[in-house]
C-alpha cells in the first residue's frame, strides 16, 4: 500500500508542478478563471476531509483498544463527511457544466477540471476502502494486535486529505 501512496503522491505532484508551469505562462488568465471558483465550496470540502481524517485517527485509536465496533463507527463517521464532499463537489462540478465550463474552456478549467475530478475519484476509492474496512471491523476481524488493514485504510485516506489540503489553495487561493 505505501508503494501505491508514494505512486499517487508522485503523480499528484508532477500535476502539481505542470499546474505551476502553466500558471506562469498565463498568470492573468489563471486568476480570472480562479474567480470564477466557489472558495466557500472549496473550504467547507477542506473542513470536512481534515475532519473526517480526525475520524479515521479516532478509530485507529479505538481498534489499538480493542476496540471494534467503536473503530468501525468512526470510519463510517469518516466515509459519512466523504460523501458530504463528494455531494458538495458534484453541485460544483454541476455549476460548472451549467456554466458551459469544460476542459477545453481555458487551460485553467483544463487543469481545475482534471485535477478535481482526478482527487473525487480517490475520495470514492478511499470511501469504498473504509467502508470494506470498516465492516470488518464491526464483525470483529481486527484486533489490538492484528490491525494492519485499519491502518492501511486509514494512510489512504489521510494521503487524499493531504493532497486536498494542498490542492484546495493551489487552485482555489493562491494567485
Amino acid at each position: 500500500m505505501w508503494f501505491f501512496i508514494f505512486a499517487e503522491l508522485l503523480v499528484f505532484g508532477i500535476l502539481f508542478l505542470a499546474y505551476a508551469f502553466a500558471r506562469t505562462g498565463d498568470v492573468a488568465l489563471f486568476n480570472a478563471s480562479q474567480l470564477q471558483l466557489d472558495r466557500v465550496s472549496g473550504a467547507i470540502n477542506t473542513v470536512l476531509l481534515i475532519s473526517s481524517s480526525y475520524f479515521v485517527v479516532r478509530a485507529v485509536e479505538c481498534i489499538r483498544r480493542d476496540q471494534g465496533k467503536s473503530s468501525a463507527r468512526w470510519l463510517v463517521a469518516a466515509i459519512v463527511l466523504g460523501s458530504f464532499f463528494v455531494v458538495l463537489k458534484l453541485f460544483e462540478f454541476g455549476a460548472k457544466y451549467q456554466a458551459g465550463i469544460t476542459m477545453s474552456t481555458n487551460t485553467f478549467f483544463m487543469f481545475y477540471l482534471f485535477l478535481a475530478f482526478f482527487h473525487f475519484m480517490h475520495v470514492i476509492l478511499g470511501m469504498v476502502i473504509l467502508g470494506a474496512v470498516a465492516l470488518k471491523a464491526r464483525r470483529g476481524g481486527y484486533s489490538a494486535t492484528d490491525h494492519a488493514g485499519v491502518e492501511t485504510g486509514a494512510a489512504y485516506w489521510h494521503m487524499v486529505d493531504l493532497v486536498w489540503i494542498i490542492l484546495f489553495p493551489l487552485i482555489y487561493v493562491m494567485h
